[in-house]
């Protein structure tokens, strides 16, 4: 258990719980005037990329490996626009890189860089974090990260625009590429020149995406199936929003009840018999109970008898460590924002949004909601230090230029058309090879498990693309790579999900038989 000091105001008015629900990864900007258009930020770029030759021990043996960290022009109507940053990683001593898998990978937001999985999940070199995945005192460190997927696949870590070092030119408007569709369109145009650039054209294709990255990717599908006739083998959501699919209130409510319930199981506020369950036996049961006797009693409103009603505010309380007069109040409703700031208020403590095994220390107890996101705090000072530690030292890339962990994304255009779970179904209809898989924590309330399940279970509701998903869940939160045991497992995951989408073949029908 550990508590973070109380943030001073200026801090706390920034925080994540301003922004919308499904923008998990998000922060919001400070609004000051400025410039609508690019000045001369992109010129501080280096007009080549900087190489480097690595080795590092990774999943048991010796790997050698380049990295890359470069730009690539992002053009609209043939005029250059736009400078988007990667770092790439190809392993070294490959002869054919026809099979060799290829993944694209970046985060959310919208407006954060691609530094979280980057360097904490998947890349060669990680934030040093402790086992349980806590930050240590800063300055942070940076060391090998010996479960990065890099002995599998070579993995490119996109910036998108105003993010990392990547910049509008001069002149252009700065939210040119700040909407759903035109962010994909732009990360699209990246995935399609560097795999011009780099000839990988005959390589597994794969995309991972971090919460509203699973917004990009899932819509990045079906934007490149269509748009450039470019088919993926894989899609990678981690930590999954809800990709346009419409629940409604009730389903959303019984949808967060297991994650609730796993907060608090976490944080031992449960009666003795549930806390001596494992955390899957006892989710097993929540989940049961959140879609069967919960969402009916919610669906049915005012017509719920008033009995039931109080024997349905008993059972949520069990599982919720709240009470049941508190339960009845908010008519069987437990708000996400609420349930933070009330579930250890006897303790004057609240729990973390992104992470909810993560403990903060408000100003004062009586409010409804949290004043700050401590997983949020944990995470920030040491990913930024780390990151540009790496980039500009071990990498030796240094322009006199920011980067932006955080970039200037508002405002961001959400209503451009774009239905990203429809895009994803397109692309699985129209490529019958192309698998997903969801990763995910039970701690996240951002954007939690249970919720992902019910979305991909609505893309194809006739159940014919069932067989082409696959789950995993970790016991800890939005960054669930964070804790160690979740960082190996999660990473051996991607594997054999690298080598099943490369060798399997679908049943899904093709013709007649």
């Amino acid at each position: 258990m550990r508590t973070r000091g109380v943030l001073a105001l200026l801090f706390v008015c920034t925080l994540v719980f301003q922004v919308l629900p499904a923008a998990a990864q998000q922060r919001p900007q400070q609004a000051s005037a400025r410039a609508s258009t690019a000045g001369t930020e992109a010129d501080l770029l280096p007009d080549e990329p900087v190489v480097t030759q690595r080795s590092a021990r990774i999943d048991g043996q010796n790997v050698s490996y380049t990295a890359e960290a470069g730009w690539l022009p992002i053009r609209d109507d043939g005029k250059v626009t736009a400078k988007m940053f990667y770092i790439a990683y190809t392993r070294d001593g490959i002869q054919d890189k026809s099979t060799r898998p290829l993944i694209f990978s970046f985060n959310g937001g919208p407006g954060t860089a691609s530094v979280w999985m980057h360097m904490g999940y998947t890349g060669p070199r990680h934030v040093v974090y402790d086992d349980d995945g806590f930050a240590l005192k800063p300055p942070g460190g940076v060391e090998d990260n010996p479960h990065s997927i890099l002995d599998a696949a070579d993995i490119v870590y996109i910036d998108p625009i105003a993010t990392g070092f990547s910049r509008m030119v001069e002149g252009e408007d700065l939210h040119k590429y700040h909407g759903t569709m035109s962010d994909i369109e732009s990360v699209g145009e990246f995935i399609r020149l560097y795999i011009l650039r780099k000839d990988r054209w005959s390589s597994p294709k794969f995309l991972i995406g971090e919460s509203y990255g699973t917004t990009r990717a899932s819509g990045l599908a079906g934007y490149l199936s269509d748009r450039h006739q470019l088919y993926l083998n894989g899609v990678i959501l981690v930590s999954m929003t809800g990709l346009n699919v419409d629940s409604g209130d009730d389903v959303s409510y019984a949808t967060s009840l297991p994650h609730l319930a796993a907060t608090a199981w976490y944080h031992r506020q449960l009666a003795d018999d549930l806390q001596a369950m494992p955390i899957r036996a006892f989710l097993d049961q929540v989940e049961a109970f959140a879609m069967g006797d919960y969402l009916l009693a919610l669906v049915q409103g005012d017509r719920l008898e008033d009995a039931k009603r109080t024997e349905m505010a008993g059972r949520v309380a069990r599982y919720t460590g709240l009470t049941s007069e508190y339960v009845m109040s908010t008519n069987l409703r437990i708000n996400s924002r609420r349930f933070w700031k009330e579930l250890l208020r006897d303790q004057r403590l609240t729990v973390g949004r992104l992470d909810s095994r993560y403990l903060g220390v408000d100003l004062d107890a009586a409010g409804e909601r949290p004043e700050y996101d401590p997983a949020m705090s944990d995470w920030d000072g040491a990913f930024s230090d780390a990151v540009n530690r790496y980039i500009r030292g071990e990498l030796g890339y240094n322009p006199d230029l920011k980067y932006n962990v955080w970039g200037n994304v508002r405002p961001w255009n959400r209503d451009d058309g774009a239905n990203v779970g429809q895009m994803l179904r397109q692309a699985m209809r129209d490529n019958p090879y192309l698998k997903v898989m969801i990763q995910g924590g039970y701690y996240d309330s951002a954007t939690d498990y249970y919720s992902a399940v019910y979305t991909i279970s609505h893309l194809q509701p006739g159940g014919e693309f069932r067989d082409r998903f696959r789950f995993s869940w970790y016991e800890s939160g939005h960054m669930m790579y964070l804790r160690k045991p979740d960082l190996a497992n999660a990473n051996n995951d991607l594997r054999e999900f690298i080598r099943w989408a490369v060798d399997d073949v679908p049943d899904y029908p093709r013709r007649a038989q």
